[in-house]
């Protein structure tokens, strides 16, 4: 069945081709001015019914490559009328389009063009695309946002700065990989997060499920997340303060300076969070000396401080003759974070910490037509000092009374006081070659070596062995792109290239870590293939469909532990696994100022060698582990309302049903675990959220917005449902939390007050092995913009 699904898909891009070299390529140009003769910049131009669009420059001018047709033709600016036109495209074409003032309410002015979020969403892939700009003036960090939508959900460890886990499609950990404008976030160091990076410099965000494509040059198995950063013209400084509940502060800057002589452009970033996270933790044991036993109690948690901080400079040009784009960054982040519980909460830490602090330096080149028309080039080379220490020298026991006993054993390990020190030096170069021949055709190859070495050694244990190990992976993929019938049809295929090369040189713990069986170099080579089609038969209804097999190499992490909380396992193998995903989805208007968006995904993910966190309840510490196989099958919808520029309404549910696939243990025997769904993660979750704008309040150019959500999550088992009674199977609760908030904005967005309230109702909410997160908390933010 598979080899007639790859041949009737080689087929439909042979005939896509055939049919594509024999439509002529007519080119669309002009000018957008006002009907004062001023040139508009940034107008949209939509050619209507297609994803077809483009931007006016600020000279008012735009250019689009379109295959010979009959258009209607979309010019458009916020304040102007529309004006559409109806033209004939043949060869070369000019049309200019005249705008005038809004004469009429702006309700009454429909927007053809697609935002980037709406066309991502519409392509042949999986993908959710968050637009961030609408709520940057409440947001205090992007797991929040991220935790909102369809087939992702994240599961954090605590408050503020805690470790988390996010899921897309089933799939978690770091089956997931983290972009910034197309380059691995792992740059910026490991401690930088989605929860600690400022929102202030983000425009979108693309989520990628199960599929990801080749240019972003990664091995995730279950997804990717793109962070896509702003990208003003003009000088401006964006600002923003917030204190919330538990000590809680944050503040971040973004600006960007313009020499008009010169060009050269200077982007500063600062970013800081601090909490105490002195949050209550409800329902805890602590010692009652009155009854002389355990009873259950509320205390607020006393060692969990977080810091952290992202600085960066990016100086560059952009525009010029021999670069579009020629940036030099420098960045420096830094963690320092206090450890109150291991894996589980009844392990209890009261001076274990964890920092964390990274240099990076990095260049980016982009150039269109570069060595020849049509081609473009954009490469990456950075490097980046990665340093963390883990200290661990207290031999004490604590409870939740902040109370403590000697004890003849470290906290975290239960061994020797320790001060682990990692360096983990990482390399990375990405080059990323785009060749548009014409509209419908492109190919792209991209190439990505990672480098990271792991120097760790104590400065206190001297039975602890130092080591310097090394991993390196090269990933090569090479796509080819291709936009049919009037963009009725979209294809991709792909196929991509992993080699993993392998240091290990660390020998403790070997019967825990494995590293005996390892130790030396090995290098590692595996295939992943892949496609992708979308087809539109008209804008209510369309079709999509993709299909990977894919790779994932282990993590640093994952192989070398992370010298507190999770031990190595040098002898992890990649994650494999074949990732099918089909979806329909369409967008309807109603009447006017009314649109209505809908999705529905269903998939399969069937992975080898799965890659699960196993937690050792006994010290409370955490190893990465192989499960031979686990098949992942889902369901997912959501709806989208708007309604003008004053209601937005959104709801999604997800089903996702992960099983494990061993039928026989390692000595022959059954598995009591065979077809067992996977425990400790949520199968059934949804989320809702409705947001309510009022336009020109008590001034004009002034704006009110009220929005709220809903969270909800099925209960789960906490370990396998195979072992014990059912009666007392430890379990999840279902969750429930509602959230809510004001904005008011004032001078169009120039001025901003936020006052949001996370888990109104107080609500006891658990993730991780029944790792507590706050309750009823509130936030406060104020920010400016200047342009």
């Amino acid at each position: 069945m598979k080899h007639l699904t790859f041949i009737f898909i080689f087929f439909l891009a042979v005939f896509g081709f055939s049919d594509a070299l024999a439509q002529e390529i007519a080119i669309l140009s002009g000018k957008i001015t006002s009907s004062d003769g001023h040139p508009v910049a940034q107008a949209s131009l939509a050619i209507e019914g297609t994803s077809y669009g483009t931007y006016s420059n600020d000279n008012g001018s735009y250019r689009l490559e379109l295959p010979e047709g009959t258009y209607t033709v979309v010019a458009s600016f916020i304040g102007y009328e529309s004006q559409k036109k109806s033209v004939r495209l043949t060869g070369k074409k000019m049309v200019d389009f005249i705008l005038k003032e809004e004469t009429v309410a702006l309700k009454d002015v429909e927007v053809y063009a697609k935002s980037k979020s709406q066309k991502l969403r519409e392509g042949a892939f999986a993908v959710n695309a968050l637009d961030v700009k609408p709520v940057v003036n409440s947001l205090s960090n992007l797991n929040e946002l991220v935790n909102r939508t369809s087939g992702v959900k994240v599961r954090q460890e605590g408050g503020v700065g805690s470790d988390y886990d996010l899921s897309i499609n089933g799939m978690s950990g770091n089956s997931v990989r983290y972009f910034i404008d197309g380059v691995p976030l792992e740059t910026k160091g490991s401690e930088v997060s989605l929860a600690n990076l400022p929102v202030n410099i983000i425009d979108h965000i693309e989520m990628y499920k199960g599929v990801v494509p080749a240019y972003l040059g990664s091995d995730a198995l279950g997804g990717a997340i793109n962070i896509v950063t702003k990208k003003e013209k003009k000088n401006y400084l964006d600002m923003s303060y917030g204190i919330g509940s538990f000590h809680t502060h944050k503040a971040d800057l973004n600006a960007q300076i313009v020499f008009p002589k010169s060009g050269v452009i200077v982007r500063p970033t600062v970013g800081v969070n601090y909490s105490k996270n002195d949050y209550t933790m409800k329902g805890v044991e602590v010692w009652d000396e009155s009854v002389r036993k355990y009873v259950p109690s509320n205390r607020k948690r006393f060692h969990d401080d977080y810091f952290s901080l992202l600085a960066q400079v990016e100086v560059g040009v952009t525009g010029k003759p021999w670069a579009d784009d020629f940036f030099v960054t420098a960045s420096y982040s830094k963690v320092d974070k206090e450890l109150q519980t291991g894996s589980i909460q009844t392990k209890v830490y009261g001076m274990a910490e964890r920092n964390g602090s990274a240099y990076n330096v990095s260049a980016q080149y982009r150039k269109k037509d570069f060595l020849l028309k049509g081609l473009q080039m954009h490469s990456m080379l950075s490097h980046t000092w990665d340093y963390s220490l883990t200290v661990d020298t207290a031999y004490r026991v604590y409870d939740w009374n902040g109370d403590y006993i000697e004890s003849s054993r470290n906290e975290i390990t239960g061994r020797e006081r320790s001060l682990r020190h990692y360096k983990r030096p990482t390399t990375m170069f990405r080059s990323n070659w785009d060749y548009r021949f014409n509209p419908q055709h492109a190919v792209n190859l991209n190439y990505l070596v990672n480098r990271t070495g792991n120097d760790r050694y104590d400065e206190v244990d001297s039975s602890f062995e130092p080591s310097n190990d090394v991993v390196c992976k090269h990933i090569i993929g090479l796509s080819y792109h291709q936009q049919l019938w009037q963009d009725k049809m979209e294809n991709t295929f792909f196929v991509k290239d992993y080699v993993n090369h392998l240091n290990i040189r660390q020998t403790d713990l070997y019967w825990q870590t494995g590293s005996d069986k390892v130790k030396g170099e090995s290098t590692g080579n595996y295939w992943g293939y892949g496609a992708g089609t979308r087809v539109s038969f008209w804008e209510p209804l369309a079709l999509k469909a993709s299909f990977e097999h894919s790779v994932r190499l282990p993590l640093a992490r994952e192989l070398l532990g992370n010298g507190s909380t999770i031990y190595a396992n040098t002898a992890l193998n990649p994650e494999k696994s074949d990732n099918v995903n089909l979806g329909v989805f369409g967008t309807w208007h109603p009447g006017a100022g009314h649109v209505l968006y809908y999705e529905v995904n269903g998939f399969m993910r069937f992975v080898d060698d799965y890659i699960q966190a196993v937690v050792a309840e006994k010290e409370g510490m955490m190893q990465y582990q192989n499960v031979p196989a686990v098949h992942i099958k889902g369901l997912e919808g959501e709806v989208r309302y708007s309604w003008r520029r004053n209601l937005q309404c959104m709801a999604n549910v997800s089903w996702q049903d992960a099983r494990d696939q061993r039928k026989y243990k390692e000595d022959g025997k059954l598995s009591a675990t065979y077809l067992n769904r996977v425990p400790n993660r949520p199968w059934l979750f949804g989320a809702a959220e409705v947001n309510y704008t009022f336009h020109d309040v008590c001034r004009k150019n002034s704006s009110l917005r009220l929005e709220t959500s809903y969270q909800w999550v099925h209960w789960y088992y906490l370990t396998w449902e195979a072992y014990g009674a059912k009666e007392s199977k430890a379990q999840i609760p279902a969750q429930h939390v509602v959230n809510a908030g004001v904005t008011y904005s004032l001078e169009n967005g120039r001025y901003n007050l936020s006052v949001s309230c996370d888990n109104i109702f107080d609500r006891l909410v658990y993730d991780h092995y029944k790792l507590q997160k706050p309750g009823r908390s509130f936030f406060l933010k104020f920010r400016v913009f200047l342009n």
